[in-house]
């Protein structure tokens, strides 16, 4: 049986018609990961796009099954242990999971997560990356790649201007701490976000981290219909490749021997219009530089001889 088999199998812990922007994929993956997660699950959803897809409040006034909580802050990985010590002080044992992302986790939330990881919390924290916050607008965050278009980072009539740093490499980040489990995941990859989140449930001590990566269909300037496609384009790029680590142990997942340029996904991509060639070929160096980084760690980590590799 699949993954995609064994997930048509179980119960939704969502309720369906929650109110995403057409087409965005955030339903898909909460949706997904709860799944997979089960009922026996308690989720904390901070401030974010993830908080206005209609799963609000608990209990019978909820669009979930499941406790959900929102923080006020992006602090989600402390409230989250906090609950934790609640837990195994009463003998129980839970799902206890934070569904974050929308630039804070990689820039408000980083200190509280670093420290869960630190202290080797036992939680899961799954950052669903959109490359910037939807507050107030499509606002810039370290998660934002270079040369993009944000309100906080517009483009001149004459095409110049963007974002100009690239973005910050965070599941690897979140790898240096050590920890039992970090993975980078996309919808587009059903399958391997299933074995993902099934892989972070085994962890019998410490903090899991799932890094999603995936467009804003108004922050990009996409079409709904194009959001899967772009995702896919983001990994047979290269651009956002998909590994795990168990530690420092980096593995492939999905392995792209033969990378489609990175023109091809950043053209498909309203907030890189205005990018002439040159820009497009700094990207191109940019994610060529990084992914051997990967294949480098790969090979010290055994991927090169793993199963499928």
């Amino acid at each position: 049986m699949t993954a995609l088999d064994t997930l048509a199998t179980r119960e939704d812990q969502i309720s369906p018609g929650i109110s995403a922007c057409v087409g965005c994929n955030v339903e898909l993956t909460l949706r997904t990961v709860l799944k997979v997660l089960g009922p026996n699950t308690i989720l904390a959803i901070p401030p974010g796009c993830m908080g206005g897809v209609g799963v609000v409040g608990w209990d019978k006034m909820s669009g979930a099954k499941v406790p959900v909580f929102f923080p006020l802050l992006d602090n989600s990985a402390s409230m989250l242990a906090g609950i934790r010590l609640g837990l195994k002080a009463r003998g129980r044992e839970a799902n206890v999971v934070a569904f974050a992302g929308d630039g804070a986790t990689v820039d408000a939330g980083f200190q509280a997560l670093s420290g869960a990881a630190e202290r080797g919390d036992k939680i899961i924290y799954i950052c669903y990356d959109n490359e910037g916050y939807m507050n107030t607008g499509y606002q810039r965050s370290s998660s934002t790649s270079k040369g993009s278009w944000t309100s906080t980072t517009p483009v001149s009539k004459e095409g110049s201007g963007g974002k100009p740093q690239h973005r910050k490499d965070f599941p690897l980040i979140m790898a240096m701490h050590d920890l039992p489990y970090v993975a980078t995941a996309s919808p587009a990859y059903i399958p391997d976000l299933v074995k993902k989140v099934e892989r972070a449930m085994e962890v019998k001590e410490g903090l899991a981290y799932i890094h999603i990566y995936n467009p804003c269909l108004t922050g990009w300037g996409i079409k709904s219909d194009d959001s899967i496609a772009i995702s896919r384009l983001s990994v047979q790029s290269r651009f956002f490749p998909l590994w795990e680590a168990h530690g420092r142990r980096l593995q492939f997942t999905v392995r792209v021997p033969k990378p489609v340029p990175v023109a091809d996904y950043v053209r498909r991509i309203g907030k890189f219009r205005h990018l002439d060639e040159a820009r497009i070929a700094e990207l191109q160096a940019i994610t060529d530089e990084r992914y051997s980084f990967l294949e480098a760690m790969d090979r010290m980590g055994g991927g090169a001889n793993a199963p499928g590799a």
